[in-house]
């Protein structure tokens, strides 16, 4: 077993941070250095916030994400994500509930500033669980109906596996360092989408990897990378 003094503790958690900041401003520095290209590989990015609060003495709560995706740094949008729900946590249950509303406005790639609008509702089990004295695993399964303009009413499916490791503790609390990992499958419902149009089964695949810094219990901050497989 390595044993780490403070003094350690310390110059590792400032290299960690520094290390955060490093992949940001190269990821964004890449990006604008990247090609409008559609023939070819580009690096986009996805600015996301993630929310969520408990109400006191009570078993419910709300929660939320707002992302801003583009197909580079920030002037060819990709996607506008607006997404809140509330929570329900059952007692003597470690699964957290939500039932929730989500608005998202789709560009085009390039030159084009055409938009396509769509409303979704979504229902979600969350389930976590602890592996070992490092490993924080989170099961979460999504169910969505989807209103897309110049669509039928579509659906899908949504299974999302977490991991977080802590490297200096063994929860995510303030002061430590993590690795994040995830991968989410989503899968169709309907394929029939109206006007003689159909979707694939498969819909697309995100896997992802970063590196994490919790700040306090209400602020934590990711910085990582992104591989989306879509069926284009």
């Amino acid at each position: 077993m390595l044993l780490l003094s403070q003094k350690h503790t310390s110059y590792i958690l400032i290299m960690l941070k520094k290390i955060l900041l490093i992949i940001f401003l190269g990821s964004t520095l890449i990006g604008l250095k990247a090609q409008d290209s559609p023939d070819e590989d580009k690096l986009g990015a996805w600015y996301m916030y993630f929310f969520n609060k408990s109400f006191k003495n009570s078993q419910f709560g709300i929660q939320g994400d707002y992302q801003f995706r583009f197909w580079n740094v920030g002037n060819d949008l990709e996607q506008i994500l607006l997404r809140t729900g509330v929570t329900y946590m059952p007692k003597n249950a470690d699964v957290l509930f939500t039932l929730g509303y989500a608005n998202i406005t789709t560009g085009e790639y390039g030159e084009s500033t055409e938009t396509v609008n769509e409303n979704r509702i979504y229902q979600e089990a969350l389930i976590p669980n602890k592996v070992g004295d490092r490993f924080l695993i989170t099961h979460r399964i999504r169910y969505e109906q989807r209103w897309v303009e110049g669509q039928d009413l579509r659906t899908r499916y949504r299974y999302n596996l977490f991991l977080n490791i802590p490297l200096n503790g063994s929860s995510l609390e303030q002061g430590v360092a993590y690795v994040a990992l995830y991968n989410e499958l989503f899968i169709n419902g309907e394929r029939q989408i109206g006007d003689n149009r159909e979707v694939q089964f498969f819909d697309r695949n995100r896997t992802y990897l970063g590196m994490g810094y919790t700040f306090s219990k209400k602020l934590r901050i990711q910085a990582g990378w992104m591989n989306q497989t879509t069926v284009n």
